[in-house]
């Protein structure tokens, strides 16, 4: 990565930690790079590491701001991380919003009652959690998401539904992160492509 100042969006400079080797990448608002890989070769361990929720090295900027100079609350609702297995704190699904009315559009677009804030989380499916996982991950439209297979435990209705999300918040300036084993889902939402493979970030072939 050149030694210049970070502009826009999110950038990324020699992020490392046990499993990952000094990664580096940039993405712009509504843009959408896509992360691909065998199973093990860290690339979860690098979004955590850029959401800033494990000890790494490196730097890290967005829209020109170094994360040093941002607490790790704010640096953490504005880039945010969608885990693949999502954590759950409370029994109630609705206490894990602090807007409930906002997070209801939210959850309809993604094909889910209204009731479902009142449901407790362990009623849901693992489709069910995967969606209201990112609707709270929407809460304070972070500028970056990171995904980690956002798709991966849905049918195809379910999927469409959270791709529509996701190209809507695409054209609205949110930047991305994808990481999926679905080709196809990288091709429709990707504008820029890396592959990770055993802890080492590159540009993709072909």
């Amino acid at each position: 990565m050149p030694n210049e100042e970070p502009g826009a969006g999110l950038e990324v400079r020699g992020i490392g930690r046990a499993g990952v080797a000094g990664a580096a990448f940039s993405v712009l608002p509504g843009r959408c790079l896509v992360i691909a890989g065998p199973s093990g070769s860290g690339k979860s361990i690098l979004l955590r590491a850029v959401a800033d929720l494990d000890a790494h090295a490196g730097e890290a900027f967005l829209d020109g701001r170094s994360r040093e100079a941002m607490a790790a609350t704010e640096w953490r609702r504005r880039v945010r991380y969608l885990p693949a297995e999502p954590g759950w704190w409370r029994e109630r699904v609705g206490d894990h919003f602090t807007d409930p009315g906002a997070a209801r559009d939210v959850l309809r677009r993604l094909d889910l009652p209204d009731e479902a804030l009142d449901w407790t989380v362990d009623r849901l499916s693992t489709g069910e959690r995967q969606r209201v996982a990112l609707a709270r991950a929407l809460e304070g439209r972070p500028a970056v998401l990171l995904l980690d297979e956002p798709t991966s435990g849905l049918d195809k209705a379910a999927a469409a539904r959270v791709e529509e999300v996701l190209r809507a918040l695409l054209r609205g300036g949110t930047a991305m992160v994808l990481v999926t084993h679905d080709p196809d889902l990288a091709a429709r939402l990707g504008d820029q492509a890396m592959t990770m493979n055993r802890g080492r970030l590159g540009e993709a072939s072909g």
